[in-house]
């Protein structure tokens, strides 16, 4: 495909007084794996749902496979294929089933949806369970099939909605394998996510929004790269204690951040620096050296004050 997948521009969602997405621009290019993170209510589903062309735009610009999602809606809805938040599968059809109905939505003929279920199911390894009703299956298993039938009709734009929240980790790496093969595949990813582990895993390029508006774009590595340092020391030193540290650490650090249980210590040699404290006569009850995170650079940009 030529040109860019979802084009985006000064793109405004109110409901009612309340703005939900407050004049974002964004760009999906074809074979991406493109994220939106942000905590709730950052405006993160609203900008989902307007490019899957099922919540209207209020003002700006925006357009998908070059199509204008408000004159064209249906011919866009038949080339992207959508994992919502929560399964909307079935629980009176059988796994097969569900994906056979599905694919008639799109006018595949039966004999096609069955060879694509047959495929599908193989790819998200679910193949024993094809027979199977869906309301046993565990919650893994559930998004897997939800995966399968959002592909059954070849779809050029996958739109996933928090993919794996509330799987267990088997479950989620999983899920990431069969995503990863998507991509490799060329096919063009938009995936929401609160786990910053699976954003530094599949994406390619993301945007952290915060109250409705763009706060950071860039990949993974570049936006640890501009916002953190390489390592991060976390030292503890007592609950109510960890403040009145935080002078001594000013000769190591490039930035202190005070939580009630630690001290979090920016720094590009984390080793380096727990000698130099240890040197100094700091002894922290426990110390741990990691590498930066995006969860570092989404906290730094989003605050971690609790969002209802």
């Amino acid at each position: 495909m030529d040109g860019a997948v979802v084009t985006a521009r000064s793109l405004v969602k109110r409901f009612g007084d309340f703005t939900a997405v407050d004049g974002i621009d964004v760009d999906v290019e074809p074979g991406e794996s493109f994220g939106f993170l942000g905590p709730n209510g950052a405006g993160k589903t609203s900008s989902m749902r307007m490019i899957g062309g099922i919540s209207p735009v209020t003002e700006g610009t925006l357009r998908i496979f070059g199509l204008d999602p408000a004159k064209n809606g249906r011919e866009i809805r038949s080339r992207i294929g959508a994992v919502p938040q929560i399964d909307q599968l079935d629980n009176d059809l059988t796994v097969t089933e569900n994906l056979v109905i599905y694919a008639r939505y799109f006018d595949i003929k039966r004999a096609e949806a069955r060879s694509r279920a047959t495929e599908l199911l193989d790819f998200v390894q679910l193949t024993e369970k094809a027979d199977s009703m869906v309301d046993p299956l565990s919650g893994g298993q559930k998004r897997r099939v939800s995966i399968a039938r959002s592909l059954i009709s070849e779809p050029e734009l996958l739109l996933l909605d928090e993919p794996t929240t509330g799987l267990d980790p088997q479950a989620r790496h999983l899920l990431w394998d069969r995503l990863y093969q998507l991509k490799e595949r060329g096919s063009t990813l938009i995936l929401t996510t609160h786990y910053m582990d699976e954003a530094e895993q599949l994406c390619d390029r993301l945007v952290v929004m915060d109250n409705g508006k763009i706060v950071a774009e860039g990949s993974p590595a570049g936006l640890i790269t501009e916002y953190s340092t390489k390592e991060v020391l976390e030292m503890r030193f007592g609950y109510g204690q960890n403040e009145t540290h935080v002078d001594e650490m000013s000769s190591v650090a490039q930035r202190v951040e005070v939580l009630p249980d630690r001290l979090l210590i920016y720094t590009d040699h984390g080793e380096e620096a727990l000698t130099e404290l240890h040197r100094q006569g700091v002894e922290p009850k426990s110390s741990l050296v990691r590498r930066s995170s995006l969860e570092d650079v989404f906290l730094r940009l989003t605050g971690r004050t609790l969002v209802d």
